[in-house]
């Protein structure tokens, strides 16, 4: 029988997980590719050359800024002049305020000088144009591991593999980048409201995890208090826009400097947390985690992800197998459309014949047993697989 594949969100104890560490642009890989090929039969033994998610595994420099100075216009010469009148050559370097440039003046007085507007190199002086670039400074640029776990490849001059046994979770949408902290849940029940009157001092560098909803006060104060990030089920849109200033746009996310990472698991408003959510992260209690908040619904789609890695973590070999069967019966799946948008049930039946829905269209459906026992049949296309 064929399967029906349909998106969906892992939400797994034990998982398998793969994350590449790449620079963008070539530089310095500081682990060595000869050191990953040594330790292969290592690596089988489960030992292998194993990094921090807070270790640099790759290093650059991106090419700093470009500032053009008019010399010949602030000297008042012809720019065939420039060349002379430098007191600076091609290749120097130089700090803001020397200088650079001098003109003549008359009988040796009067000059005037060109200084530097900031730190960098001499690029290039033009005789054509009177123009001097000075390059500012390289911006230098490393990659960390992000999680703890194995390096099992290398890409040269451009970053590594790792993988690690974890515990994985994904979100439907979030803000912020990389960041990690131990898990810290603040509420009893997945129905909570995370509020500031519950984050202290002791959520610094912590992962939050929250209920249903988060203010946009306890956003304020995770932010006061230090804390990496927070993890919670539904946020009302207009207490994003308040705390971020501005609208979220459509594109990708993740680029947000708010000093914080949210990633909500369910969708926007209050919404419950997955029960199996919840439970799977307050059992994580004190543990590391890598949280990242970028979001992208569009081609190549980015989840927002929360990852505890545990090499202790028994596999079976089910959770060792990447490609998943699909929609069956027995499958975990939250409805997306009304009236059970939001609600997390199992599938126990799949019509293989097309049904007539309300729109009068015949579509292939299937029948979904929600968390109080009712039973609802719905389209196919209304659901995500929430995979184990």
């Amino acid at each position: 029988m064929a399967h029906a594949y349909t998106p969906g969100l892992k939400v797994t104890k034990a998982a398998i997980v793969r994350k590449e560490r790449r620079l963008p642009l070539p530089g310095q890989v500081l682990v060595k590719e000869e050191q990953i090929i040594r330790d292969k039969e290592w690596w089988k033994k489960g030992i292998g050359w194993t990094v921090r998610a807070e270790d640099v595994v790759a290093r650059t420099e991106l090419p700093g800024n470009v500032q053009p100075i008019n010399v010949a216009g602030l000297l008042s010469v012809p720019p065939e002049d420039v060349p002379r009148l430098m007191l600076k050559q091609v290749g120097d370097t130089v700090k803001r305020g020397e200088p650079i440039a001098q003109s003549k003046g008359f009988f040796g007085l009067f000059k005037t000088t060109v200084t530097a507007p900031t730190n960098g190199t001499i690029e290039s002086v033009s005789r054509v144009t009177g123009q001097v670039i000075l390059r500012e400074p390289p911006i230098p640029v490393e990659v960390r591991a992000y999680i703890d776990g194995v390096v099992v490849d290398v890409i040269e001059n451009e970053g590594v593999i790792i993988e690690s046994k974890a515990s994985f979770v994904q979100g439907i949408f979030g803000i912020g980048g990389e960041r990690i902290g131990q898990i810290h849940t603040l509420v009893d029940s997945p129905d909570d409201v995370l509020t500031a009157d519950l984050i202290d001092e002791s959520c610094k560098d912590k992962v939050l995890v929250g209920g249903s909803f988060v203010t946009a006060d306890a956003l304020n104060k995770a932010v006061e208090v230090g804390a990496a990030g927070i993890v919670v089920g539904g946020i009302d849109d207009a207490n994003l826009r308040e705390f971020l200033g501005y609208d979220i746009g459509v594109a990708i996310t993740g680029s947000e400097q708010k000093g914080i990472t949210l990633i909500i698991t369910e969708g926007f408003g209050r919404m419950r947390m997955a029960t199996r959510t919840f439970d799977l992260l307050r059992s994580l209690e004190g543990k590391k985690a890598s949280i990242n908040g970028a979001t992208q619904i569009r081609a190549g789609v980015i989840r927002p992800e929360v990852i505890v890695p545990d090499e202790n973590l028994e596999l079976t070999e089910t959770e060792k197998t990447e490609l998943k069967e699909g929609l069956v019966v027995g499958t975990f799946v939250r409805i997306i459309r009304e009236p059970y948008f939001g609600k997390i049930g199992k599938v126990t039946a799949l019509p293989p014949e097309l049904q007539e829905i309300e729109t009068e269209a015949k579509v292939r459906v299937l029948e979904v047993e929600l968390d109080d026992g009712k039973r609802v049949i719905i389209p196919r296309a209304n659901v995500e697989i929430i995979e184990e």
